[in-house]
């Protein structure tokens, strides 16, 4: 009687660990492995809105990131998504200023969080990322999507197609996700200004 309890009993744990593993396993599969991409949530208790200025915005050449984030169908506005974004500073290195907690030890100080109104609508205040210093990178920007109910994921980082170091092979890597990221800078009132629209889910594996 024991031993048949024992054997009910592990059958039982197996189940709930098979259950288990394979839940997380499935959860895993929304956009592929992106360890990083829970600094998303390391906003803190700051009330997000669809705007924000990141640290050291006063470098030159500061930049306007702008655009609509879209629902699947690409037409429809998407309200509260959080968008989170980080990148290097002039000389192409993750600027640290000792104070930086969590994944903001690898990811530096300059970066930055909105969350989307109704409108869809979002805006980030910065400046232009240096590429990193041993060249194998061109210019770019982090950005990580978390939608409401669904696991974080990464998307294309932002890319100028004016970098010399954006090359024909770096484009073909390119995936695409949420929509191209490259991006052309035009100078606006003293600002350059780039803009993308995001499309939830686009390009972006086990989307549904």
């Amino acid at each position: 009687m024991e031993v048949t309890r024992s054997l009910s009993l592990l059958r039982l744990l197996f189940l709930f660990t098979t259950l288990f593993c394979c839940g997380q396993n499935r959860a895993d599969l929304l956009g592929g492995p992106c360890e990083d991409c829970q600094a998303v949530y390391e906003y803190g208790s700051r009330k997000l809105v669809s705007v924000d200025t990141l640290p050291l915005f006063g470098l030159e050449p500061r930049l306007k990131i702008t655009g609509t984030v879209f629902k699947k169908d690409g037409e429809t506005p998407a309200k509260d998504i959080i968008l989170y974004i980080y990148h290097t500073d002039r000389e192409g290195i993750y600027r640290k200023i000792g104070t930086e907690k969590g994944w903001g030890k690898r990811h530096g100080s300059i970066r930055g969080w909105v969350k989307t109104g109704s409108d869809g609508s979002y805006s980030f205040y910065t400046f232009r990322p240096g590429a990193y210093p041993d060249g194998v990178e061109a210019e770019h920007i982090h950005l990580t999507i978390k939608e409401p109910g669904k696991k974080e994921y990464y998307v294309d980082n932002y890319v100028f197609e004016d970098d010399v170091l954006l090359t024909a092979e770096r484009r073909k890597r390119l995936q695409n996700r949420a929509g191209s990221g490259i991006v052309m800078p035009k100078r606006s009132d003293g600002i350059y200004v780039i803009k993308r629209n995001l499309i939830l889910g686009k390009n972006i594996p086990n989307y549904e």
